[in-house]
């Protein structure tokens, strides 16, 4: 069975990036949020200091792991690629769009057969879009994109929130994971087309992908509370209308 992705609740629709690429830094910054952030993050900066090392303990931890990889490469790789990560028991695995279509599918491909080896959920595929650390979004480009992921049966993508509006008039059954999440006095990084917490759920985010503000912050708990406490209010808000 595939991950569905829907969020369970407000802790699951959350995810802190653990971008750094020493373990025993990323592991205390999860025990930091843990109970208010039910997602870490775990890309290509740990993942190739430590590989698969990384999964086990933030698994049991008892979060879901979003394995941000952005898997792109020539179709056989990737479906091979995909199969190995679908052993690994993690929730979501990234793969870019520009690859085209027959390396998306194959991605598919990978995990269904990886995970029905394994015994495990299958991940959910999340294609992505354009970087939010690119100033250029073209909206053509955008709805190539979507269009490839929808043709190979990818049912989530990521995108930044900016985009979301037209997303969602393209294809409002994607799931959605938004990064470049920030406040309104929070540093920007090298993250150009961002969004605060509020906008980009009321957009139609699914899951908001948080690291610097709270990774960088002397309390990361706190912060990770004062995320979390708006992202509830959001939806209260919207819920009560």
């Amino acid at each position: 069975m595939q991950h569905t992705g829907r969020a369970e609740s407000i802790n699951d629709r959350l995810a802190l990036a653990l971008d750094t690429d020493d373990l025993p830094t990323a592991l205390d910054w999860a025990r930091g949020v843990k109970g208010i952030f039910g997602v870490v993050k775990v890309g290509l900066e740990l993942f190739s200091a430590v590989g698969p090392k990384s999964i086990d303990p933030l698994l049991d931890m008892g979060f879901k792991v979003f394995l941000d990889l952005k898997l792109h490469d020539i179709p056989n790789t990737v479906e091979k690629a995909s199969g190995a990560v679908a052993r690994f028991g993690v929730s979501y695995l990234t793969v870019h769009s520009c690859g085209g279509e027959k390396m998306v599918e194959a991605a598919l491909r990978g995990l269904s057969q990886g995970s029905e080896t394994a015994g495990t959920k299958m991940p959910m595929l999340l294609g992505v879009t354009i970087l939010t650390s690119d100033e250029a979004a073209d909206r053509s480009v955008i709805g190539e994109r979507l269009s490839i992921l929808s043709r190979a049966g990818v049912t989530g993508l990521v995108c930044a929130a900016t985009d979301l509006d037209f997303v969602s008039s393209l294809g409002p059954e994607f799931f959605k994971v938004v990064p470049g999440i920030r406040r309104e006095t929070d540093l920007l990084g090298d993250q150009v087309r961002v969004s605060t917490p509020a906008a980009a759920i009321s957009a139609g985010a699914d899951l908001l992908v948080i690291g610097r503000p709270i990774t960088n912050s002397p309390n990361p708990a706190g912060e990770a509370e004062n995320f979390r406490n708006c992202v509830a209010e959001t939806l209260n808000s919207s819920q009560n209308r």
